[in-house]
């Protein structure tokens, strides 16, 4: 378990983020807390049927509750992503054909990005839990673009096989939503407002 602290946490609760994802990590330490990650074990299986956005929240609440468990006394933060193209959904791609694949099936697509943050406190049982939504308009991408792009940044571990806040953004032609951390990861509005409202002091 690894512990990032930026302020003292005399006046804090202990905040876990349950994620090992580097994007997470780095987005949740804009806020300035002191927290942990610890990594969830659970079975991320979509059910026959399940809506994408269903699926998202699902999940998010799944990996909070999956730490909370053995941190009874702590906040813990659990967030989901699926990429959605109606009712097709897009996970990390894991090798680089099946991101050029991805990519082919979402040249000239409009995608949503389905981001949810939950947050569980263990001192009292409340759970929070909220879905961002981010549509993302690919442009015309022949392969050879595709692949030029994925040799510099393979995006192997990303929903949707493009990094908006790296080169991937060069792939779009326009994206909208409410708050622009949610399509990295972690939806930084919804989560301060949680946090607010668990208590937590945020700058």
């Amino acid at each position: 378990m690894n512990t990032h602290s930026s302020v003292p946490p005399s006046f804090l609760p202990h905040l876990v983020l349950a994620s090992t994802s580097i994007y997470r990590r780095q987005l949740l330490e804009r806020l300035g807390l002191p927290f942990e990650t610890s990594s969830p074990q659970l079975d991320e299986t979509r059910l026959p049927d399940e809506a994408p956005e269903h699926l998202a929240k699902r999940l998010a609440l799944a990996k909070a509750r999956d730490v909370s468990r053995s941190r009874p006394d702590d906040l813990v933060i659990g967030s989901d992503q699926v990429a959605a193209l109606g009712a097709e959904i897009f996970g990390k791609p894991g090798s680089i054909e099946n991101a050029v694949a991805q990519l082919q099936r979402m040249s000239g697509q409009e995608v949503l990005f389905h981001t949810a943050v939950a947050l569980i406190d263990g001192r009292n049982g409340r759970e929070q839990c909220e879905n961002v939504l981010t549509r993302v308009r690919f442009r015309l991408l022949s392969e050879p673009e595709i692949r030029r792009y994925l040799e510099r940044e393979p995006s192997l571990d990303c929903a949707g096989s493009a990094k908006c806040e790296g080169l991937g953004i060069a792939l779009l032609d326009a994206l909208s939503g409410d708050d622009p951390t949610a399509l990295i990861g972690l939806p930084l509005i919804a989560l301060a407002r949680m946090l607010r409202a668990a208590g937590v002091e945020l700058p």
